[in-house]
């Protein structure tokens, strides 16, 4: 979540205000985390990419070539670059193949989950899906996913591990989805700037005047971290006349920016062009973890903080011989033994409830006193509505 962080550039705040992100339409994507340029490693695995959806394309119409070492069965795992680039992907592949002999797991994730999940839907749509798994659907696509029928109905009974996964992360009635990992959006602040005896506690803090300029926040309509700060705001606030929009309004003044995405925003809060930003409670974990440092806290608003959850299926049409496969890999992503890879590869907390968390994890990263999250379904119905409601707050600004 937190490495090699690429910052191609934030859109600034005029002194006339502030500069809003263009308004949502109904096909607007929403992502874990934006990533708008690709670095050179980046660049890599996208070519990598469409070079295996080729070769697997190939293998699976009996063409290639025969070697000794070819693998006699390929998994092709969607997913979002940074879980590929910096997360703990190549670990899990090594860990897979070790365990299944012949089994080839090909990860294709040239961009964020946002992209991912609407390549899938394209795909499916044109009856030429590439995937058979997808890893890190964010929560707030999960009714798209449903409405799209891009996932099965999965068989529990084919996911031993899925008995230690607490019940309330498991989201979707239908089955079709299981949780990967959970995590909170708060606000992080640095505290060389702001001491933590002066950091904001309440919403109602975030108002005053001496924070004019100095909070970075993210576009909910392309970046899910924004879209769960905003989706925070109407679960407090309501989205009635005196709800969140008449809260953004007046907290407008004290947003420096509003980034395209998070890898932007938290690249502008570590150039300390402003002390607090809109991040993930884990965060004072990897810095203690990474730098040995403190520094970046977290201010758990009202007790408060806004739950994600990411979420993982078998696609739709996925044939018999594969689904098997595909059933195996979830239990093994299921597991203690990739579980307890999450935290400090993936910077969130893991599913399973019997995975082990590392000390400093524990002690550094921050589960609110009073997690939040709208009903799945009550996001799908009002979604486009809010998004469209806060662009127009923003642009009048």
């Amino acid at each position: 979540m937190h490495l090699c962080v690429s910052h191609p550039g934030g859109r600034k705040v005029a002194s006339s205000g502030l500069t809003a992100p263009a308004a949502p339409s109904a096909s607007s994507t929403i992502s874990r985390r934006t990533l708008p340029a690709l670095s050179c490693l980046q660049a890599v695995v996208l070519v990598s990419a469409v070079l295996l959806i080729g070769l697997a394309g190939l293998a699976r119409n009996g063409v290639g070539t025969a070697t000794a070492a070819a693998p006699t069965q390929q998994l092709v795992v969607y997913t979002y670059d940074s879980f590929v680039n910096w997360g703990p992907a190549k670990e899990i592949q090594k860990r897979f193949q070790a365990s299944h002999p012949g089994v080839e797991l090909v990860w294709v994730a040239p961009g964020d989950s946002g992209t991912m999940f609407a390549r899938l839907v394209g795909e499916l749509q044109a009856r030429r899906p590439t995937a058979d798994v997808f890893v890190g659907l964010a929560d707030s696509d999960l009714p798209a996913a449903i409405a799209q029928q891009v996932f099965q109905p999965l068989d529990y009974r084919l996911l031993p591990n899925l008995k230690d996964v607490p019940a309330r992360l498991l989201l979707d009635p239908g089955r079709r989805v299981v949780p990967l990992d959970h995590g909170f959006i708060t606000l992080v602040y640095d505290s060389q700037v702001i001491p933590p005896d002066r950091a904001p506690k309440t919403f109602a803090d975030l108002l005053q005047p001496q924070w004019r300029k100095k909070i970075i926040a993210i576009d909910p309509a392309a970046s899910s971290p924004g879209m769960a700060f905003l989706l925070w705001t109407i679960a407090r606030f309501g989205d009635g006349p005196d709800g969140y929009l008449a809260y953004w309004k007046q907290l407008a003044p004290n947003l420096l920016t509003i980034a395209g995405g998070w890898s932007e925003a938290y690249s502008m809060f570590e150039q300390g062009e402003a002390p607090m930003v809109v991040s993930y409670s884990t965060d004072m974990a990897y810095s203690y973890i990474s730098n040995h440092s403190t520094r970046y806290r977290i201010a758990t608003l009202d007790g408060q903080g806004y739950e994600q959850v990411e979420l993982m299926g078998i696609v739709t049409g996925v044939d018999s011989s594969r689904q098997r496969l595909a059933y195996e890999f979830l239990n093994f992503m299921l597991s203690t033994e990739v579980q307890a890879l999450i935290p400090t590869t993936n910077w969130m907390f893991p599913a399973n409830s019997q995975a082990p968390l590392p000390p400093d994890f524990a002690r550094y990263a921050v589960t609110p006193a009073q997690p939040v999250r709208l009903p799945a379904e009550t996001v799908a119905a009002h979604r486009e509505q809010w998004l469209r409601a806060w662009s127009a707050q923003i642009r009048a600004y």
